[in-house]
């Protein structure tokens, strides 16, 4: 899973604005949130785009043939699966 952080910049040094149970030592790559948007809004190589287009005509398909899971249902099955793990 994909943690995300908010830092600032105070007197030239980046900050957390909030506590992390991360291991001392750990190491983390910092992307300005301005240089995402501005190269696109996200960080998806052209590979990665190609795979998330067929990813999503795959979900619009199988929406179109009535292969739909309901939203409520499928978070309750992600919360467990999380909870189990």
């Amino acid at each position: 899973m994909m943690r995300y952080f908010d830092a600032c910049v105070r007197n030239g040094r980046l900050t957390l604005d909030e506590p992390t149970d991360l291991p001392e030592g750990t190491v983390l790559e910092l992307v300005s949130a301005d240089d995402v948007l501005a190269n696109g809004g996200d960080l998806l190589d052209l590979e990665e785009r190609a795979e998330l287009a067929r990813d999503l005509e795959a979900s619009f398909a199988e929406g179109d043939e009535g292969k739909l899971i309901d939203a409520d249902d499928a978070l309750r099955a992600l919360r467990e699966t999380q909870a189990d793990g």
